[in-house]
């Protein structure tokens, strides 16, 4: 019988190794080699051969991890950054190196989904499917109603040219709101108080898809399992390999 093949991207994303994306990129930029030879795009591979990427031999398909993490203010989502003072794979002490799906800037705190499933990190990370990611922002003057409905009928970034998506938009209090976006612009919440004159003086991640902080605290995190990392799975349209 004749082994079953993948495309090397998707094997390198099951490996825990980068997502779909980024596979692509190393093999773009020649990076990874099959049995010798420079890797090409599209290529098959059944996982018997000798991968490498970065000149490092790639160990094998790892059992998936899928983690609820709470950030904490002041670790960054990076990886290469080496003048970064806390990085989030330095903070997160767990023994399976993990990436995260989505990230905060340094001075946000909350959820973040980490794994080792670069399948579902492709699946979270495409804008296109519209996941929804909630948060609670406090900013520096009185909450108004005109703000709340600018902020909810989407935001014309100037730096950016472009304008954010209709979101959900609701007060929590005097000067604090909860927010709800299916997009992932850079530093989007701060940019859009900004174009009304406001400025953010906290802002945590509550909610990704069905996941929430639950009780966890800073630098706390928990495995998702059963119906929880299921739900999650179905969410991102994956059929249920977890």
């Amino acid at each position: 019988m004749e082994e079953k093949k993948e495309r090397l991207n998707k094997y390198l994303a099951s490996c825990g190794i980068c997502s779909r994306r980024e596979a692509d990129r190393l093999i773009a930029e020649g990076r990874v080699t099959v049995d010798g030879q420079t890797a090409s795009a599209g290529m098959q591979v059944c996982g018997r051969e000798k991968i490498m990427v970065n000149h490092k031999e790639v160990s094998g398909k790892k059992e998936k991890a899928v983690l609820a993490y709470y950030k904490p203010i002041g670790v960054t989502c990076t990886e290469k950054d080496r003048h970064a003072e806390r990085k989030v794979c330095d903070e997160l002490k767990y023994p399976v190196r993990l990436t995260y799906a989505g990230r905060l800037d340094k001075d946000s705190e909350g959820l973040l989904i980490m794994t080792n499933d670069g399948e579902l990190i492709d699946r979270m990370m495409r804008g296109a499917n519209c996941h929804e990611k909630e948060y609670q922002v406090r900013v520096d003057k009185v909450v108004t109603d005109e703000f709340l409905k600018g902020m909810a009928s989407g935001v014309y970034l100037e730096d950016l040219d472009m304008t954010t998506r209709k979101c959900k938009v609701r007060r929590t209090g005097r000067y604090s709101f909860s927010m709800v976006l299916t997009q992932g612009v850079n530093r989007q919440i701060r940019r859009m108080t900004e174009s009304f004159g406001y400025r953010v003086r906290a802002l945590k991640r509550t909610r990704v898809l069905n996941i929430t902080l639950g009780e966890l605290r800073p630098g706390e995190y928990r495995e998702l399992q059963g119906e929880e990392l299921r739900n999650l799975y179905d969410e991102c349209g994956e059929n249920g390999e977890a």
